[in-house]
């Protein structure tokens, strides 16, 4: 079987270009990334979902090669540039995959744009409540280092990631050093949005059939994963073995496989 070759394009909008990848024909499936991550996450996971439908990863507003928000930053702001990247498509109705931050913004676009939602799938993607909110206050950023002249800020970052990732990929390590370098003057503007969006009041909101995703070695959101499909009426649950917070680039078979067992 000959590989299915994945196209760059950007797509106009009212606000700036976004950034996005494509693959494969079909129903349109639109993979969302985590943050300070861009389409890449998903560089792997794109040839496999192209052999069944038309998936597309975009880069989230903010990050990638996406345009720069003017504002603050915020899970609302990205999700309407979602909306923005499927008005620009002619794309009426999409299945939404988001991995961490990028599930986080498919909640809000299920939820505030129901129609536009076929189906919902949320990867590792953690149930911030007012609880984990008040924790979250304390938590130091992770990915947020001063920079040094002699660049030993690369080696701080990458030892920070280090403990989430498997020890024998430092392949994966460098692709998130690469895309964080891109937005480095901001690089946390994910991360502080997902701390103060109230998502306990939005989840409830979704009516697509939604698949809640996650790694079992995902100390983020593998315990935060009853929660969230409790509270998302008719969900159901899948579980990756050995998944990691980078389970997307980790495991690229295995989950394509759990996302098109779902989508049908």
């Amino acid at each position: 079987m000959s590989p299915i070759p994945i196209r760059l394009n950007y797509a106009d909008t009212p606000e700036g270009q976004i950034h996005y990848a494509e693959a494969g024909q079909g129903k349109p499936v639109l993979l969302l990334h985590q943050t300070p991550r861009s389409w890449d996450e998903y560089r792997d996971v794109l040839p496999i979902l192209g052999r069944k439908v038309h998936v597309l990863a975009m880069d989230t507003i903010g990050f990638g090669d996406s345009y720069r928000l003017k504002g603050v930053a915020s899970i609302e702001v990205f999700a309407r540039g979602v909306i923005q990247l499927m008005d620009a498509l002619r794309i009426r109705q999409a299945s939404i995959v988001g991995h961490h931050t990028g599930g986080v913004v498919a909640v809000e676009v299920a939820a505030a744009y129901p129609d536009r939602v076929e189906k919902l799938v949320l990867s590792s993607t953690p149930y911030v409540d007012a609880e984990d909110r008040e924790r979250r206050k304390t938590r130091p950023p992770i990915d947020e280092v001063e920079e040094k002249p002699d660049g030993s800020h690369l080696t701080e970052l990458w030892r920070r990631r280090m403990p989430f990732y498997p020890k024998s990929r430092p392949d994966l390590l460098r692709r998130f050093v690469l895309d964080a370098l891109k937005v480095w003057d901001d690089v946390e503007a994910g991360h502080r949005a997902v701390n103060t969006y109230r998502m306990e009041e939005r989840v409830p909101l979704i009516k697509a059939p939604t698949l809640v995703l996650a790694g079992t070695e995902d100390p983020f959101s593998y315990p935060r994963m009853k929660p969230l499909s409790e509270h998302i009426p008719g969900s159901k649950t899948a579980e990756i073995q050995g998944g990691m917070v980078p389970m997307v680039d980790q495991m690229p078979e295995e989950f394509a496989k759990a996302v098109m067992d779902f989508l049908g």
